[in-house]
């Protein structure tokens, strides 16, 4: 749930701290004083958009602080884990927003910097904002799909996973088999260019790395004369005379010469530098050894020279079609013959893609009625409790219908399929339409909610589609930002009613102008604003008792002053805690998540 929460900067809100308990909190205010900023901040927290306009006039920035009561091993003290935030003192999770004057937003999440997404992830499990923009958002038919099968939870979920999983696979088959049939001639052309290119590659038979091995065995082939003489000319300054002529003794003669003169010196320190040469001589002798191997197989090979050359061009005539060089052409090849076994356009492909594609279908078929069974199911429940709800609000002979019907595909829909025998549209959501209908009184014709309910009484089944959602609901904390308009009289207090009993399985959060609901809550807060002449500011104060009486007269047309108005406020406290007193605690059966 959320515990506290601190405002500054926020449109006309300076400073304030919102200290929340369990059950039904009401937020009330004159109007202007900022009761919206409330569920604006709320908003924020919850990884909601942020606008530069919402910053206080004169303020660098806004700052919203949300502390949260996360126990360990739940969803969202999870969230906190994964981006390396820690928990405070007292385990609760505190979550900032600040937004700048310039716009720009940053996020923390128990104490580390995080990605504005990343609070959107925390509100998921902790909070749901339910305001009249929801109301209208409600009356789209997509959403009202999602609203059923939110309210079937796992009946619906789990056959919708296997069909969304093995739509991906159908779509997949039947646009390549599409694609394949309708440039078959086109596809079958550049098949059989790659099948020209491989198999010129394939007479070849290029190695890695042979076109540089190649050029080097050609320079040497071609510089053998050259070679030889360098070789033989190190060969001689290395070893001497080969007919041993004293007077060229080259280099291992020479130090041969050394190391006597120093072995016969009969000085220590002479003899000791004797055994250094002895190691200059065994290198001598080796680089010697390896000279003579290479002028031996040192050769002027006119046929293996020519070899090569003819080799070079080989694979010249590939390197100028297909890649600069070798290596490059190897990987062409591959890339080439995995691109052709996606180009095979023979009847035999084609058909085999047509037995997936069907099979398929069959299968994606089996999981839409499914979904779509589960539906009709969850959508009488759904009406009936929906309707049980209007009924304690003052709309006992309404009825709401949520009618499942199917998508009837179009013509030349890509993703039609056939199911029970009828042609429809297989979308991500499955093959149905969802319709909330309202029977506003016995006799009635069976309208859409937003053509057959007026202001008031769309409302009223909003309020009572969101109380049945909400005992389904996963979240701990439900914020309801007057829900409530164009109710009066007894339907407010009906209202009033539904959120305090709400209110004993969630945390209830509701911004109000109506006394009658402002008096079923179990504590009462209030915006109030105070102007200077130059700058107005609001802030939020908890009422005791005393002060409620005050609040609840102030709401009654403005009876705040006099004995009569604060008599009714009473009256009307006092009948909301002797209902809420006389009314047992009452569980919906929680759908299966």
């Amino acid at each position: 749930m959320l515990a506290e929460m601190r405002i500054q900067g926020l449109g006309v809100i300076d400073e304030a701290t919102l200290e929340l308990d369990p059950g039904f909190t009401v937020v009330t205010g004159e109007t202007g004083a900022g009761k919206t900023m409330v569920v604006t901040g709320l908003h924020l927290l919850g990884g909601g958009r942020a606008e530069a306009s919402r910053v206080r006039n004169g303020a660098e920035r806004a700052v919203v602080e949300g502390r949260f009561q996360a126990p360990a091993g739940s969803p969202a003290a999870k969230v906190a884990e994964e981006v390396g935030g820690e928990p405070d003192d007292d385990g609760s999770v505190i979550a900032v927003r600040t937004v700048g004057a310039d716009g720009r937003s940053r996020a923390h999440l128990g104490g580390r910097s995080v990605p504005v997404g990343v609070l959107g992830e925390l509100a998921e499990q902790l909070l749901a904002v339910h305001g009249q923009n929801d109301q209208l958002r409600l009356l789209r038919p997509t959403e009202q799909r999602a609203v059923l099968d939110r309210f079937a939870g796992d009946e619906v979920a789990g056959p919708l996973r296997a069909y969304q999983k093995v739509r991906e696979e159908w779509l997949r088959v039947a646009t390549e088999l599409t694609e394949r049939t309708r440039r078959s001639h086109e596809l079958a052309r550049e098949a059989d260019l790659l099948r020209h290119g491989l198999a010129e590659i394939t007479a070849v038979d290029p190695k890695p790395g042979e076109d540089e091995e190649l050029v080097a065995e050609a320079r040497r082939l071609a510089d053998a004369d050259q070679l030889r003489e360098s070789a033989s000319g190190a060969q001689y300054a290395v070893s001497g005379s080969p007919d041993g002529d004293p007077d060229n003794p080259g280099a291992l003669g020479l130090i041969g010469e050394a190391r006597r003169r120093l072995a016969a010196s009969e000085d220590p320190r002479l003899r000791d530098l004797e055994p250094r040469l002895v190691e200059a001589e065994t290198l001598l002798a080796d680089v010697g050894a390896e000279i003579v191997s290479y002028l031996e197989h040192l050769e002027a090979d006119p046929t293996r020279l020519e070899q090569v050359l003819a080799r070079q061009a080989e694979l010249k005539s590939l390197t100028r079609k297909y890649a600069a060089d070798v290596d490059g052409v190897i990987a062409w090849a591959q890339d080439a013959s995995a691109r052709l076994a996606g180009l095979d356009t023979s009847d035999e492909a084609l058909a085999a893609l047509a037995a997936r594609r069907d099979e398929l279908a069959a299968e994606l078929a089996g999981y839409a009625q499914r979904v779509t069974a589960a539906r009709v199911e969850a959508a009488e429940e759904l009406g009936k409790a929906v309707s049980e709800e209007l009924t304690g609000l003052a709309m006992p002979h309404a009825n709401v219908e949520v009618v499942v019907r199917p998508r009837v595909a179009e013509a030349g829909d890509a993703q039609a399929l056939e199911v029970g025998g009828q042609r429809l549209h297989a979308g991500a959501s499955g093959v149905d339409d969802v319709e909330l209908r309202l029977i506003a009184h016995p006799g009635a014709p069976a309208l859409p909610v937003h053509k057959g309910a007026s202001g008031g009484e769309l409302s009223r089944v909003m309020l009572a589609l969101e109380v049945v959602l909400s005992h389904s609901d996963p979240v701990p904390t439900l914020v309801f930002d007057e829900v409530d308009a164009g109710v009066g009289g007894r339907a407010a207090v009906e209202v009033g009613r539904r959120l305090a009993r709400l209110a004993r399985s969630h945390q209830v959060i509701v911004v109000t102008h109506l006394p009658q609901v402002a008096a079923f809550a179990d504590r009462h807060l209030v915006v109030d604003k105070t102007a200077d002449g130059v700058l107005t500011r609001s802030g939020v104060r908890r009422l005791d008792e005393s002060q409620r009486v005050v609040e609840l007269a102030r709401m009654l047309a403005g009876m705040d002053s006099t004995d009569t108005g604060r008599a009714h406020a009473e009256e009307l406290l006092a009948a909301a805690k002797a209902d809420k007193e006389s009314v047992p605690v009452v569980r919906r059966k929680a759908k299966k998540r």
